[in-house]
C-alpha cells in the first residue's frame, strides 16, 4: 500500500474485490500453464464481466474517481469539437455520430448542446460503452441536460455492420490491452505474467506470436540504432489498437473517424531514452508503474503509437486526413473564440473558465502530449482542425 497515501487507501468491500480479481487471474494463470501475456493479463483486469475495473461498479471519471479527461475539464473541449463535427456532417450524406467509450456521458451533452445551437443535430448519435456503470451514468446525465435529446441517443453493445457520419473517440486507444516486449542484444522476448510465492510476478519468455515477433524485430533498428552492448529495452506494442483500426475502416462507409489520445509518432515513442516504456496506472488521481497493485481497481493504461495506427488505417483503405496536437485541434476550430464570447470583467466566471482552456491547450498541461488524428472514407475534404500545426512529418 505504499504507492498511495493511506488516506486513500480502499475500503474493506474494495479490498475484497481487488482480492476477487486476484483470484480469477491465478485461475487463469494456471488454466493456461503457468503464464499469460500482459495483453491478457490488462483485458482481464479492465474489461472481464463482473470484476474488471471497467466493468464493475466503481466510479472512474471525476474527483472522486481515479482520472479526469478533457470533457470534465471544460464544456469548451465538447463545444469545439462540435465546430469540427459540423464541417464534417455538413460534407457527407448521413448526419449520425458514433462516439466509441463515452465517459461520464459530457462530451456527448456538450457537442450535441452546441450542435443544437448551431441547428445542426446529428440524426442519431451512437454510443458503444463496455462498461455498465459509465452506461448508467451516461443515461441518468442526459435525462437531466438534454432530455429533449434522448430520442435522438442510442446505446450499441457491438459494432454495427456499416456506419456513415463521424466516429469519436476520445481516451480509448491508450485502454487497449498491449504486448510488453523486451529487447536485449541476444534475444526479442515477450513480457507476461506468473504466479509465485502467492503474488503476480513478471516473467519473460520467447514471442509466439509470429505478427508480434514480426513486429518487434522491425523496431530494433530506431531502439538500438547504434548497436550498443549491453542492450535492454521495455515497451509496449498494441496490437488490439490495429485491429480496431481495421474493424472501423471495414464498417465505414462515408465519413471521418476522428482519434484523441496521448501519445507520439513512431521514432518518438521508441526513443532509445524511453527505454521502460510508457505503460501507466492511475488509481484515485495518483499515476505509478505497478499493474499488479489493486488489480481491478486501477486503471492501466500506455501511450498511443500514431504511427503505427496510421499503417493499420491505410493497409485498411482509410484516407489520411491529418494529425496535430491537441492544442492547435482545438484553437484551430475556434476554442479562444468561446472565451472571448465571456465578458472578462466578469471575473467570477471567466478566470475559471480561462484556468479550464489553459489545461486543455498549455504543452504543459494537455495542449502537447495529447493528439488528434483523422482518417476518412469518401471524404475529400480537408479539416479546419489541421490548418495550422499540422505533423503528419512525425508518424
Amino acid at each position: 500500500m505504499s504507492l498511495i497515501p493511506n488516506m486513500l487507501s480502499p475500503d474493506k468491500n474494495a479490498l475484497l474485490h481487488s482480492q476477487s480479481v486476484q483470484a480469477m487471474i491465478h485461475e487463469k494463470i494456471t488454466e493456461a500453464g503457468g503464464w499469460i501475456s500482459f495483453a491478457h493479463y490488462m483485458d482481464l483486469v479492465l474489461y472481464a464481466p463482473g470484476l474488471g475495473y471497467y466493468s464493475s461498479g466503481s466510479v472512474k471519471l471525476g474527483s472522486t474517481g481515479d482520472f479526469v479527461t478533457a470533457p470534465e475539464i471544460s464544456s469548451f473541449f465538447g463545444r469545439t469539437l462540435a465546430r469540427q463535427a459540423l464541417q464534417i456532417l455538413a460534407q457527407i450524406q448521413s448526419s449520425d455520430m458514433f462516439e466509441f467509450g463515452a465517459g461520464s456521458g459530457k462530451l456527448a451533452v456538450d457537442m450535441l448542446q452546441e450542435l443544437e445551437k448551431l441547428d445542426a443535430l446529428p440524426g442519431k448519435y451512437f454510443i458503444l460503452e463496455l462498461s455498465a456503470e459509465l452506461r448508467e451514468r451516461q443515461q441518468a446525465l442526459f435525462a437531466r441536460a438534454i432530455p429533449h435529446l434522448l430520442n435522438r441517443i442510442e446505446w450499441l453493445t457491438q459494432l454495427p455492420d456499416q456506419f456513415s457520419g463521424i466516429v469519436l473517440a476520445n481516451e480509448v486507444l491508450d485502454a487497449m490491452p498491449v504486448h510488453l516486449i523486451v529487447w536485449q542484444e541476444d534475444a526479442i522476448l515477450e513480457r507476461g505474467v506468473a504466479w509465485r510465492n502467492n503474488q503476480l510476478v513478471w516473467q519473460d519468455r520467447p514471442i509466439q506470436n509470429a505478427e508480434l515477433h514480426d513486429l518487434a524485430a522491425s523496431l530494433t533498428g530506431i531502439l538500438n540504432p547504434n548497436n550498443t552492448t549491453p542492450f535492454h529495452y521495455v515497451s509496449e506494442i498494441n496490437l488490439a489498437a490495429a485491429g480496431f483500426m481495421r474493424s472501423l475502416a471495414k464498417l465505414l462507409k462515408q465519413g471521418v473517424i476522428l482519434l484523441i489520445d496521448y501519445g507520439f509518432g513512431e521514432h518518438e515513442y521508441y526513443h532509445p531514452q524511453r527505454d521502460q516504456g510508457t505503460l501507466m496506472c492511475h488509481y484515485r488521481h495518483h499515476a505509478h508503474g505497478d499493474p499488479f497493485f489493486l488489480p481491478g481497481l486501477q486503471d492501466i493504461t500506455s501511450h498511443v503509437d500514431f504511427s503505427a495506427i496510421t499503417q493499420a488505417a491505410h493497409e485498411s483503405g482509410l484516407q489520411f486526413i491529418g494529425f496535430t496536437t491537441q492544442a492547435h485541434f482545438l484553437i484551430n476550430n475556434g476554442i479562444t473564440n468561446l472565451l472571448a464570447q465571456v465578458a472578462a470583467e466578469n471575473l467570477d466566471v471567466y478566470l475559471p473558465l480561462s484556468n479550464q482552456l489553459q489545461k486543455l491547450v498549455s504543452p504543459a498541461e494537455m495542449g502537447e502530449l495529447f493528439k488528434v488524428i483523422a482518417f476518412g472514407k469518401n471524404y475529400a475534404e480537408s479539416l479546419r482542425g489541421f490548418e495550422v500545426g499540422e505533423m503528419s512529418r512525425l508518424l
